[in-house]
């Protein structure tokens, strides 16, 4: 046996799969890959398709994608539906490089997921005699580590359709021309071309005011045909998903900012992933934190870890369609049970908050089962303006514009007096000397925080009244605080590094090697370099010039020093 045949054909696989992610690089920017299920009558679901054909799914991952693309059979789906879900990919996955630099630009909201993939969904499910079963049932799946939701469903509305009847080739067209789209940019504007049609987008950016104006048409250029403008790449019709909830607004949004244990049980995959993503996203700009699934199955590979009765229920918000699940989850503390919308004449009505222990049956009625109270009094006037823009059938997407208006203006009156005193914990600029190691960002303290409360707590800018007290006190103990003051932590180190950089650059470095020993001077340059070396790493956004000059103050040093000391510094 060649000693060298395994490590030789172990080098020629990664140079395949280098080469193929180079083929592909505009693409994965995007999509991880396009997925067709079918339902095959000796298998059940089976992955009939993945494109691009090298694409490297676990079993794990395809099996999670075969459960997943298909509604379960309580919820009767024929035709075309459209849902989306969420999975966790497998253990020592390789995620793609230039999400750091997505990363570092998007609203934390929008980031790249690292461990998880999105499932963007269209299923078909039609009268055809021609099968033995009686029925065509397929699934055309994107999958993403983007959270694009409005995007990505525009794009399976205009690929779906055309692939379900001319099948394959049409697929790989699809995905030839999203690999000429530009990579996705925060703040950039795109058009991005597919089958005969021009989608126009606004990738947002951490940069943008919250809650700003959506997109504009700015480009020059006379496109042909006309690009399509899509509002946003994100944002879900919020009215939609709550009209049935309306009255329990704060409520809802209480029990996602703290991260409780929530399961949505939906008529259809489409209503429990739209539901699901909506709470989610009623604490923006916060990020949520915690595990959510906007679709689940029984067939799930968490299903056994999510299920368990010898531990309290994790922080996760579940989406499901299966009434087997209200038997399940009898031991969590909050469910939401949604039936097909009913109204109450020209109103829709408004589910009940219900007790736990009336939840016993498959045939539950609607309601949230819920003994949790709000620490803030719910917004009467919103609700009064809402009913009365139904009744006065005001569009839903301006419903839906004042409903995502009041959760942000709710979330950031939360949310100002934590990024207050968090920024009072940073050092002083000059207390950054070039000399001597950045001084440390002060301990987060609780109870130091509650007493600035008084004087610029949320009653300065909500009207709400309440314990706000109560909410932080809870909100310290969930993985959302958590969360939020690491990115936050990070953001003020990296902060400090870039002024540390930059006060170094502006001293005089030369004058201080003047009276030094070869060891000290050796010993700054070693620094100077792991400093310059984390700072590339980690893309810290560092005054323009300033690498450039220590760069130059670095050769200059090595220059100055003996010859063996010049190799020495030389081959680092």
């Amino acid at each position: 046996m060649n000693p060298f045949e395994g490590s030789v054909s172990s080098r020629l696989e990664e140079t395949e799969e280098a080469d193929s992610r180079c083929r592909w690089a505009r693409f994965s920017s995007w999509l991880e890959c396009v997925c067709v299920v079918t339902f095959d009558l000796e298998l059940g679901q089976a992955l009939e398709l993945v494109y691009p054909q090298d694409v490297k799914l676990t079993e794990k991952e395809k099996t999670s994608i075969c459960y997943l693309s298909f509604p379960d059979s309580y919820s009767g789906c024929l035709g075309d539906t459209q849902f989306s879900f969420r999975m966790r990919q497998s253990v020592g996955r390789r995620g793609s490089r230039d999400g750091d630099v997505y990363n570092r630009d998007a609203p934390v909201t929008l980031q790249k997921e690292v461990s998880h993939f999105f499932g963007y969904v269209y299923f078909r499910q039609v009268k055809d005699v021609s099968v033995k079963r009686g029925y065509f049932q397929k699934s055309l799946v994107l999958l993403s580590r983007l959270p694009y939701t409005a995007l990505f469903h525009s794009l399976l509305q205009i690929i779906a359709p055309e692939y379900f009847e001319k099948l394959e080739p049409c697929l790989e067209t699809v995905c030839n021309e999203i690999d000429q789209w530009p990579k996705p940019v925060p703040g950039m504007t795109l058009n991005l071309p597919v089958m005969g049609v021009i989608l126009q987008i606004r990738i947002p950016s951490k940069s943008d005011k919250p809650g700003g104006s959506p997109i504009r048409n700015t480009a020059k250029e006379n496109l042909l045909p006309a690009p399509t403008v899509l509002p946003t790449i994100h944002e879900l019709d919020l009215f939609k998903c709550f009209q049935s909830m309306l009255i329990h607004l704060q409520m809802l949004w209480e029990l996602v900012l703290l991260g409780e244990p929530l399961i949505i049980i939906a008529p259809s995959p489409t209503v429990s992933s739209e539901t699901v993503l909506a709470l989610v996203s009623s604490i923006c700009p916060l990020k949520f934190c915690c595990d959510f699934r906007p679709y689940f199955t029984i067939h799930d590979s968490e299903f056994r870890e999510y299920t368990t009765r010898t531990q309290a229920p994790p922080s996760v918000v579940l989406g499901v369609t299966n009434p087997f699940f209200i038997k399940t989850f009898q031991s969590w503390p909050h469910i939401i049970r949604l039936g097909e919308l009913k109204m109450a004449g020209d109103l829709p009505k408004q589910v009940k908050v219900k007790k736990l222990v009336k939840l016993k049956t498959l045939d539950t009625k609607p309601g949230i089962y819920s003994a949790y109270k709000t620490f803030v009094h719910k917004d009467k006037i919103l609700i009064k303006r809402l009913l009365k823009g139904i009744q006065r059938k005001r569009p839903s997407e301006v419903q839906s514009a004042i409903l995502r208006r009041h959760l942000l203006e709710l979330t950031q009156s939360f949310i100002i007096p934590l990024e207050r005193y968090m920024a009072s914990l940073m050092p002083l600029q000059r207390s950054v000397t070039a000399w001597k190691t950045p001084p440390q960002i002060r301990p987060f303290n609780q109870d130091e925080f509650m007493a600035t409360l008084d004087h610029s707590g949320p009653q300065l800018t909500s009207m709400l009244k309440g314990d706000w007290m109560g909410l932080y006190r809870k909100f310290f103990r969930s993985p959302n605080f958590d969360g939020w003051y690491r990115q936050r932590h990070k953001e003020m180190s990296q902060k400090l590094e870039c002024l540390h950089l930059e006060v170094i650059c502006d001293a005089d470095l030369m004058g201080w090697t003047k009276d030094k020993s070869e060891v000290e001077i050796v010993d700054v340059v070693l620094k100077l370099r792991e400093k310059m070396t984390k700072a590339r790493q980690q893309q810290l956004q560092v005054r323009d010039g300033v690498m450039d000059k220590l760069e130059t103050f670095i050769e200059s040093i090595i220059s100055s020093l003996p010859e063996d000391l010049q190799t020495l510094l030389n081959t680092e």
